[in-house]
């Protein structure tokens, strides 16, 4: 997926001292409507679970509200219950393991960074092994 990112990332650590980085992604497709002529676009939100330890800190450090992303990763649904008891449904592309790959798209004087003085735009990082 190539998008922007909609707000700043979550991370949040585990018991365990693992940490899960979350954040929306928007995508977008644009298109000419053929009768009127008229540019349209439709934009779909997607949320993002980051998992693997070098890419959670890349997040972390790096990502913010705007950043425009490449990312690849699985499509994962898990089931929850709302306040309600109500079973409800939520499909995450989690970025974990061998397969998944995120790279910062921004060009470097955009930024993409929360460390000043550091210049990091550019930056592509990939999972490695499952520790």
């Amino acid at each position: 997926l190539v998008g922007n990112v909609g707000q700043d990332p979550e991370v949040r650590q585990f018991q365990n001292g693992g940490q899960v980085a979350s954040f929306s992604l928007a995508t977008s497709e644009t298109w000419k409507d053929k009768n009127t002529g008229e540019r349209k676009e439709k934009t779909e939100w997607h949320r993002v679970s980051v998992f693997s330890e070098g890419l959670v800190r890349v997040v972390q450090n790096y990502i913010k509200k705007g950043s425009k992303l490449y990312i690849e990763g699985q499509l994962e649904t898990r089931k929850w219950q709302d306040k309600d008891g109500q079973d409800r449904y939520t499909t995450e592309v989690v970025l974990r393991g061998f397969n998944s790959t995120l790279t910062m798209l921004d060009s470097r004087n955009e930024g993409g960074g929360r460390s000043s003085g550091n210049d990091f735009g550019g930056y592509q990082g990939q999972a490695g092994a499952p520790r």
